[in-house]
């Protein structure tokens, strides 16, 4: 039942806290934070007491799980587990849910209430998808964290903020329908194979299906995926998304909504499409090395701060599609830490510069410069970041990246080759916005306050969490490893049962 219990609270929290915005402003900012503060005590404590040993004769890793039917008619269950992929992504949920509560506190002073009923609806939707072992249900999860996204874009964002809400919603809908089609399509080829019809992932591993329906199905999926990544082409809606929306928005955004596509490429694309997938690693490689490259080349192309920070995401995550298709457990483990990783570096700048949107009140990059003169803490933080997002030796974010390239490496060395060639052009990028924003004259003669206490108490555990990861990485790598061999075993033994069946 605490798997349950992970969606419901936030769901509950979500509705008090617009209920009770017509009482006290005050309120629902501290019924949201102790319902994700608690969520984030129940996951650490299924991580301190789970077995994550690795255990060669096992073929279940998960380290709880809740199974009841649902429509039984049509094989659907309200079907809830988490393995050690699944227990990460859930700590990095909650941690970053109670950081946007955080640095929401003072920007969102209209509709508060609403504000935080959609966050908490939302983080209830991304814990859903981490937690699903249905596809009906895991589809479900996936479009509930989608429109309260879309309000959080279109209602608390900035300018040009409904053009952006409306393009986000067009992207991940239409690719999310491409999924259930998908999902619908694999459930009437499992019930041809075998008489039952089921949503149930367990029960659709190693679906017999011949090679043109696996590339079909498989394939909608893989868009769905790749749009929320985004990988390139399909990334089109992130810049915009992310300079419209709120402080908060950007930040769940880029630390969470974007994990849900490199989360579903490794739970269910690799492990039901085990060949598809493999036939897709040369294009995937391309499409990687090509988001690394372009991500980091528009991130120092651009004059508005938050947008640079939102190409920075589509570099980020190239590096994490490189891992998914090195097919090695050094590439898994670096896709998994960049995972991590990114969603702290890269949110922690956006609270930054949603920090200093609030005192100088624009994005400008031209119109910035000398602010460590008078905002020494906020411009040393910004530094910090800055270098975790180039992947500075000893920070999260290298750990990552070089176990990608290692195990990318291993098989395809001209692709590895340009991909780090993206290391070296997120260093410009990372300096640029360091020099330009707090180094030089201050030409505005800008006077703003330093980090609030409040905004200190957001900053500091981002940075032991991101130094943590870079010395000493083992225990996330120690986590995930029994979900690692899980899905190449997995992605193995059904390789060998197709290969069996088609020469029958």
């Amino acid at each position: 039942m605490m798997l349950l219990w992970l969606i419901v609270i936030p769901l509950i929290a979500g509705i008090v806290a617009w209920l009770t915005a017509r009482w006290s402003t005050e309120a629902p900012r501290w019924i949201s934070l102790a319902a994700v503060a608690l969520n984030l005590l129940l996951t650490l404590t299924v991580w301190i007491g789970g077995d994550h040993t690795v255990d060669s004769g096992s073929t279940a890793v998960w380290l709880a799980e809740m199974d009841v039917p649902w429509v039984p008619r049509f094989g659907i269950h309200f079907h809830l587990a988490v393995d050690g992929l699944s227990l990460l992504m859930l700590v990095l949920t909650f941690f970053l849910g109670i950081m946007s509560v955080l640095c929401s506190w003072t920007e969102i002073r209209e509709r508060i209430g609403f504000f935080h009923f959609h966050l908490m609806w939302m983080l209830a939707g991304i814990a859903g998808v981490f937690l699903a072992l249905d596809l009906f249900l895991f589809y479900f999860a996936w479009e509930l964290m989608l429109i309260p996204m879309y309000f959080l874009i279109a209602i608390w964002g900035h300018e040009n903020r409904i053009y952006a809400a409306i393009k986000f919603l067009l992207f991940t809908q239409l690719s999310g329908l491409l999924m259930l089609i998908a999902i619908l399509a694999l459930y009437f080829v499992h019930h041809q194979a075998t008489g039952v019809y089921t949503f149930q992932y367990g029960e659709l591993l190693g679906t017999p299906l011949s090679e043109r329906a696996e590339w079909w199905i498989m394939l909608g999926f893989i868009i769905a995926f790749a749009v929320k990544l985004p990988a390139v082409p399909l990334h089109s809606w992130l810049p915009d998304a992310h300079t419209e929306a709120s402080t908060a928005g950007s930040v769940i955004l880029a630390g969470l909504l974007l994990k849900t596509g490199a989360y579903g490429l490794l739970r269910f694309v690799v492990p039901l499409f085990p060949n598809g997938a493999r036939g897709f690693t040369s294009f995937a490689l391309v499409v990687a090395v090509s988001g690394i490259i372009y991500g980091a080349v528009m991130a120092f192309a651009q004059t508005d701060l938050k947008r640079l920070v939102a190409y920075t995401s589509v570099s980020h995550m190239g590096f994490v599609l490189l891992g998914i298709f090195s097919w090695n457990p050094l590439g898994l483990q670096g896709a998994v830490m960049s995972m991590i990783c990114h969603g702290l570096s890269t949110g922690s700048l956006f609270i930054l510069v949603g920090a200093l949107h609030e005192r100088v009140h624009t994005r400008e990059i031209d119109r910035m410069g000398g602010l460590w003169t008078t905002a020494p803490r906020l411009s040393g933080a910004a530094l910090f970041f800055a270098l975790a997002s180039l992947g500075l030796p000893g920070l999260g974010d290298f750990v990552g990246e070089f176990l990608v390239l290692l195990g990318s490496y291993q098989l395809n060395v001209a692709m590895t080759a340009v991909a780090a060639l993206g290391i070296l052009a997120s260093t410009f990028y990372a300096l640029r916005l360091v020099q330009r924003v707090c180094h030089g004259e201050n030409t505005q003669h800008w006077q703003v306050p330093d980090l609030s206490p409040r905004e200190a108490v957001i900053v500091a555990p981002m940075i032991v969490a991101l130094l943590w990861l870079g010395m000493y990485p083992q225990p996330v790598l120690n986590t995930f490893a029994p979900s690692m061999h899980n899905l190449q075993r997995q992605a193995n033994v059904h390789t060998v049962v197709w290969q069996n069946l088609v020469n029958k």
